[in-house]
């Protein structure tokens, strides 16, 4: 069985006082990332020990999980991928001039 098979599933209290699961592995990644982005504007993050994956590229910051999840929250406000924004976009400045 792989690793994912033998984490160990925790209790922990939240902040409304109610019991959430936590997983093991999640309390004691202490691995550093960085944010990568794809070509549609997609981010991700990545364990810095390892390349970029092909098709991504680096976004300007690493650090703990929680830090560079904290930073994709803060910029990607549009969950739409780029080519369906632009074509949207395009369709919307097609209907204005008709």
């Amino acid at each position: 069985m792989g690793a994912a098979h033998n984490r160990i599933a925790l209790l922990s209290d939240d902040a409304t006082g109610g019991k959430t699961n936590m997983d093991r592995y999640e309390i004691d990644d202490t691995r550093i990332y960085r944010v990568v982005v794809n070509h549609e504007e997609q981010y991700s993050i990545w364990p810095i020990e390892r390349d970029v994956p092909r098709g991504w590229r680096e976004a300007g910051k690493q650090g703990p999980k929680q830090e560079c999840l904290e930073f994709i929250k803060e910029v990607w406000v549009d969950m739409r991928p780029l080519s369906l924004r632009k074509a949207m976009d395009n369709e919307q400045s097609l209907g204005a001039h008709t």
